[in-house]
């Protein structure tokens, strides 16, 4: 395994970090509250290019590696605490815009991909079913031919961007008696008649990333519309999520990062009993805890995504990372509020946001639970 970053990795993530910096830090508290998604520094992000990483340039993209795009969104993350918003910018990337740009027809790439890059569109993912979650391959959305195209009806539940998505990527099956052959993957544009958004729903974290149902009624769409071939979904999502699980926890690596900065930087000034509270064994340890779970977790988000960006067998890699990842993000996040004692219990130190926006991270792009599952299974059990 080897990678490392060039002088232009470097003098990018400088310039993601004063992007960062400039355009993204302000009015966090107030947004988290309100679960309010940043419309206008989506735009921003869009100009600057955060969106397009890795799309190719001939579809408005800046044609990044994974590695590469990790990188600029581990220092992205560092620098602005809006994890929730900083997973809606992932997330598009990695299980919207990746699955367009391997299957999609030319056609569908020139017409979604560059408004996805630059701002003007934000995509969505939508496979969980309130029947079918972990299990994710028992999904009941049916999309039935007919003359012309499809017709799809069903309800889909968890769709992170449901409520402000103009553009959807569904999963559904065109005969449930086929099982994992007959499901197949469409792109549904948000005014399509029959298709209806659901009222967001309230989250304990993540919550700039807006989630809601949305369900299908008599909702046709031409042939056209479909996104690859017909039965080619399961594999298509099984990939996917490999990128994603890979890819999108470079936003808690570089979450880890700044907690730790941050938290350093209290017990430094934080004074008790006379002295700064970072000379006591206790804090100490704390610290050097989350120094480790960073270490660990930075080198297990850049194995996976070396694994497969070099096309590799990266599910238990991928599998890995995601399990690590999310354990260690909690971890810190508890750790950064324990190191401020009642203060990081209050909305003060943006501590206790850190710790809501992690536990999400168990959870979105298959439980860990499942990831040990998939670990398992590489090991022959």
């Amino acid at each position: 395994m080897e990678f490392g970053w060039s002088a232009e990795d470097l003098a990018f993530a400088e310039s993601v970090t004063a992007f960062a910096k400039k355009e993204l830090v302000d009015d966090i508290a107030r947004r988290d509250r309100a679960g309010e998604f940043p419309r206008e520094l989506w735009r921003a992000c869009g100009r600057f290019g955060i969106q397009g990483l890795p799309v190719p340039k001939e579809f408005g993209g800046r044609g990044l590696t994974a590695l590469s795009t990790a990188h600029a969104m581990e220092a992205l993350s560092a620098a602005c605490p809006d994890a929730g918003f900083l997973f809606a910018l992932s997330a598009q990337m990695w299980i919207v815009e990746m699955p367009i740009t391997r299957v999609g027809s030319e056609e569908q790439k020139r017409r979604l991909l560059p408004g996805l890059c630059d701002g003007t569109l934000v995509g969505a993912l939508a496979m969980s079913e309130p029947g079918s979650g972990s299990d994710a391959f028992s999904l009941q959305t049916r999309a039935e031919a007919v003359d012309g195209g499809y017709r799809l009806t069903g309800t889909k539940t968890f769709v992170s961007e449901g409520p402000v998505a103009d553009v959807f990527v569904i999963f559904a099956t065109i005969d449930p008696s086929l099982g994992l052959s007959g499901i197949t993957p469409f792109l549904v544009e948000r005014d399509r008649p029959g298709l209806h958004v659901g009222e967001p729903v309230p989250k304990m974290g993540l919550r700039t990333s807006p989630m809601s149902e949305i369900s299908f009624s008599d909702c046709r769409i031409p042939a056209e519309n479909r996104l690859g071939r017909e039965g080619r979904g399961a594999q298509l999502f099984n990939d996917t999520m490999e990128w994603a699980r890979s890819c999108i926890l470079a936003l808690a690596v570089g979450a880890m990062r700044r907690q730790l900065d941050a938290s350093v930087k209290y017990a430094q000034e934080r004074k008790q009993f006379g002295v700064a509270i970072g000379t006591y064994q206790s804090v100490q340890r704390r610290l050097v805890e989350m120094k480790v779970l960073l270490e660990g977790a930075r080198m297990a988000l850049y194995r996976a995504i070396w694994a497969k960006q070099e096309g590799k067998d990266a599910g238990s890699a991928a599998a890995i990372a995601k399990l690590v990842i999310s354990e260690a993000w909690v971890q810190s996040g508890l750790h950064a509020v324990q190191v401020r004692g009642g203060y990081g219990y209050t909305e003060s130190y943006g501590a206790e946001r850190d710790l809501r926006d992690a536990v999400g991270s168990l959870l979105f792009a298959g439980t860990v639970d499942m990831q040990q599952n998939l670990i398992a299974r590489a090991l022959g059990l």
